[in-house]
């Protein structure tokens, strides 16, 4: 069968299983469509010019596009338990004395809302979901000023970012609302993603990007960072096992949300 089919047939049959399962190695792809690895390179790579997908070290993953900004309240709805879990494991890697920077979006959101009150940390932010939704605060919370982006319900542009060259940090936690290989972790926003930046650039310490499984292989208008410029991303079991062995090969550590507590809770 495989040998019959056209370069048109065999496109299209690995776009059905890339969206189905959003992954595939070389060797599923041979055995599917009866072809040699080699072939199978030659298409993935034509496939990834036409910004199908994109290759991966023996497979590739599936190339989406988020072209404009969710409201908050939209991104707030899809998986909140991930999101949660991830807010919470991240939280706990913040010590006493530090001083971190965390920026806008639904997942930094819980990383701010699972710091213990009694902390003894500063936490700067152009979050204000996260402001607002923390009670009682024993920490340090700075609010960066600017102007108000309602669509991620943050603070942006000119004054926020003045602000913020006043400040270092030793942490530095950042939601990304897409992760790829080849593009790096990007945000739909221009001021958000300029924000980010300056807070990478003002950290003496870890970078870690917080985001759950369904940012893989997505990519959004504004680059934030390279995969390379990342020590440590906090998500959740649902990242494939490629995707993990993808980023810790390119020595971004992968901490997978609760299962530190969970193995503690097997072994009591």
């Amino acid at each position: 069968m495989s040998k019959q089919l056209i370069p048109a047939q065999r496109f299209e049959q690995i776009r059905n299983r890339l969206e189905i399962n959003k992954v595939v190695t070389n060797a599923e792809l041979c055995k599917l469509l009866g072809i040699s690895e080699a072939t199978v390179r030659r298409d993935l790579e034509w496939l990834e010019k036409q910004g199908v997908l994109e290759r991966t070290h023996g497979g590739a993953i599936l190339s989406q596009q988020l072209k404009t900004e969710p409201e908050y309240a939209t991104r707030a709805l899809a998986h909140p338990d991930e999101k949660r879990s991830i807010g919470a494991t991240a939280a706990a890697l913040i010590e006493d004395g530090d001083t971190i920077f965390v920026n806008s979006g639904t997942t930094a959101t819980q990383v701010i809302s699972s710091i213990p009150s009694r902390a003894k940390v500063t936490v700067v932010t152009n979050n204000l979901s996260a402001a607002l939704q923390v009670h009682e605060v024993g920490f340090e919370l700075i609010l960066l000023g600017g102007t108000f982006y309602p669509r991620s319900n943050a603070v942006v542009g000119h004054f926020a970012s003045e602000n913020l060259r006043r400040l270092n940090a030793n942490k530095t936690f950042i939601g990304a609302d897409g992760i790829s290989l080849k593009y790096g972790f990007t945000v739909p926003s221009n001021p958000e993603a300029e924000l980010v930046r300056l807070m990478i650039e003002r950290t003496h310490g870890a970078i870690i990007v917080v985001a759950d499984h369904s940012k893989w292989g997505v990519v959004s208008n504004f680059g934030i960072a390279e995969i390379d410029e990342v020590q440590m991303l906090v998500t959740d079991a649902r990242l494939s096992k490629i995707a993990r062995a993808e980023l810790e090969s390119r020595n971004v550590r992968v901490v997978i949300a609760g299962a530190a507590a969970r193995k503690r809770k097997t072994n009591e």
